[in-house]
């Protein structure tokens, strides 16, 4: 059998990475009768390994087969300041089934496992930091990060593969698309909710409210969003009556990745609302998103609106995670658990 090495990702493997993750990717939906993921130019896929590449320079993961000097596995990993979270993971086709994608995941698990959550909450607002305490204290207390990825269900092979390993499952969603006119949506948003244009000063806010919603903080993600240096990113928050926010959602244009997400907010009306707007950046186009199969009223609303369901994904963790308190969104560039 052909053996492989692992290594990171390096400038060069731009091009070999992206077209991994296409013909992979759209290989398997195919498979099972789906149709292709990836539409565009097999090079569109390049979107990912740019983002991570911004973000965590050098910090993927590929597996190099031996004899060939091809890259026949490949997975983005993201460190943040509370957890690692585990972006798109791929094998090629003519690699399936030998290990490669459990050797990057068991990589990936060393790496976390080597670093302390070195999380502090100086800095956090006193009662967003004694929230977390009191909800999360494995946040400040554990000995290493947790492993966080939202995978499909409908990829069984996937799904073991995470559970297989320890991971574990702790919020469903399904996603939603919705074909938004030329003009804008044509439906009115929800009532009594104002959102707004998010803005570079709303970093820290932003953190606060995830913090107290799932436990999690990517100050990094934040700032990129709102900088917005690729034009790729929009944001929009609902502000709080306390000075902070409510809610706050990214949406993302690129060809190959065109969803609204990541995103939190306190009230399922709010949710809505900060979709309503994210989908009016979109004229003219179906961008997917998720939302937690839980969220009765949400999920109503959006239907009514004319989204439908594509798939279903899970989100599961290697560690602990915190129950969430409110409405979570979560996306798959930059992977956001």
């Amino acid at each position: 059998m052909t053996t492989f090495h692992l290594r990171n990702m390096r400038p060069e493997d731009r091009e070999e990475v992206a077209r991994l993750i296409y013909h992979s990717t759209n290989r398997y939906y195919q498979s099972i009768g789906r149709d292709k993921i990836f539409k565009g130019d097999e090079l569109s896929a390049a979107v990912f390994f740019d983002v991570y590449e911004r973000l965590d320079p050098g910090q993927g993961i590929v597996a190099v087969d031996n004899e060939s000097g091809q890259i026949v596995g490949s997975c983005f990993v993201h460190p943040r300041e509370t957890h690692v979270s585990l972006g798109i993971m791929n094998a090629h086709p003519d690699y399936f089934g030998r290990g490669v994608a459990r050797a990057i995941l068991n990589r990936i698990i060393e790496l976390a496992k080597a670093q302390p959550t070195g999380f502090s909450l100086s800095g956090i607002s006193s009662p967003y930091a004694e929230l977390v305490k009191h909800l999360c204290p494995e946040l400040v207390e554990a000995q290493h990060k947790p492993v966080r990825l939202v995978s499909s269900c409908f990829n069984l092979d996937s799904y073991s593969l995470y559970t297989r390993a320890g991971f574990v499952p702790f919020c469903t969603f399904q996603d939603m698309y919705l074909s938004v006119p030329q003009g804008g949506l044509t439906v009115e948003p929800p009532p009594g909710v104002s959102v707004r244009e998010g803005v570079e000063e709303d970093v820290k806010k932003m953190q606060e409210l995830e913090l107290a919603v799932s436990g999690i903080s990517r100050v990094n993600d934040y700032q990129y969003f709102l900088k917005n240096e690729d034009g790729l990113w929009h944001v929009s928050v609902i502000d709080s009556p306390d000075g902070g926010l409510d809610g706050f959602l990214v949406s993302c244009r690129a060809e190959a990745c065109n969803m609204l997400g990541p995103g939190v907010a306190r009230t399922e009306q709010q949710a809505a609302a900060l979709i309503h707007a994210e989908l009016n950046q979109h004229p003219g186009r179906s961008p997917v998103f998720l939302v937690p199969v839980t969220c009765k009223q949400l999920v109503q609303q959006l239907y009514a609106w004319g989204a439908k369901n594509c798939e279903l994904h899970v989100a599961q963790v290697y560690g602990y995670a915190l129950k969430i308190r409110g409405v979570v969104m979560p996306t798959f560039l930059p992977e956001s658990g």
